[in-house]
């Protein structure tokens, strides 16, 4: 048999340089002619040897190709069961369906209070709220993918209870500062009213903005609970007993940040306060601090206009 030199060189005058390319490896064939004849780097200007029939039936299987890679672009096919499972987002958990799965996340949420307010958002597991409730940590995860859900879960119903307790009372049809005072007297009362467990939980955990995020979810419980009170002070504004040169936000930080203050001693020397005396005191304080100027001898002036008013009236009449 000639050398691949002799039958290169007998090819020469009839191919290019760009075309005699050694054929890849990987398609061997039985002699050198086969290879230089099936090389796709060869361009003889000849169609291929395949028979028309053949040829014909291919084309529409080719045509078919980009159809069926766009329909499988938007119909992915289903995924077979056990695979990428990591990867799938965890189911949520379970509602309650019935009433004893009902009282059972009441179970799990009062105490979860007591473990929270006890030792904290850090120091408070799983595990120890499963053992005072006597049950299993499974049956907790049931109801709550984990400790800052319930713990949220907590925050949350806890400010429902103080809100509403707070606008049973509110006193209506009262003048701005008895609304004020009245606002400072119950919002001591209920943060520490029953232990400075939970108080403590709102203004250290729930103010964090760490890896639980605890902040991001009371945010919007306390703007619902501090509701009235911006609303009083809106009305105050309105009708002038209220500073007007003073922005909302501000008059609100104003009332509540001496508060927050004495509750933060509280918490620290786990020492109980005088409720109604600190209250009377910080009231009156805070009342001074936000009264539009004039406005007390501007309502002196009116009820001296509407008794001397009920006077001539009664004079008359």
């Amino acid at each position: 048999m000639a050398s691949v030199a002799a039958q290169a060189l007998r090819f020469k005058p009839l191919l290019s340089d760009t075309q005699l390319r050694p054929y890849p490896l990987c398609h061997p064939g039985p002699s050198m002619d086969h290879r230089w004849r099936h090389c796709p780097s060869v361009k003889t200007g000849t169609r291929s040897a395949k028979p028309a029939a053949a040829r014909r039936a291919a084309e529409p299987r080719a045509a078919a190709q980009p159809a069926a890679r766009k329909a499988a672009a938007h119909h992915p096919p289903a995924a077979v069961p056990g695979a990428g499972a990591s990867r799938r987002a965890a189911p949520p958990r379970r509602a309650p369906a019935s009433a004893k799965s009902a009282q059972r996340v009441r179970d799990i949420v009062r105490t979860g209070r007591a473990v929270f307010a006890e030792l904290g958002y850090e120091r408070a597991t799983v595990t120890e709220i499963a053992q005072r409730l006597g049950a299993s940590e499974a049956t907790v995860f049931t109801y709550f993918r984990g400790k800052r859900e319930l713990c949220v879960r907590v925050i949350g119903d806890w400010y429902d209870e103080i809100t509403a307790a707070l606008l049973q009372g509110w006193p209506h049809a009262r003048p701005p500062r008895a609304q004020l005072e009245y606002f400072v007297h119950a919002h001591l009362r209920l943060f520490l009213g029953h232990g400075s467990g939970m108080c403590a939980l709102v203004l250290s955990e729930g103010r964090d903005k760490g890896v639980a995020e605890l902040g991001a979810a009371v945010l919007p419980l306390h703007r619902r609970y501090t509701a009235a009170l911006m609303d009083l002070l809106s009305r105050g504004q309105t009708a002038g007993t209220i500073r007007s040169d003073v922005p909302l936000r501000l008059l609100r930080s104003l009332v509540m940040g001496p508060m927050e203050q004495m509750l933060w001693e509280a918490v620290a020397s786990q020492k109980p306060i005088d409720v109604d005396g600190a209250a009377t005191a910080l009231g009156a304080v805070l009342w001074t601090a936000i009264a539009a100027p004039g406005s007390e001898l501007a309502a002196l002036r009116r009820l001296r206009g509407r008794l001397a008013q009920a006077l001539d009236d009664a004079a008359s009449g």
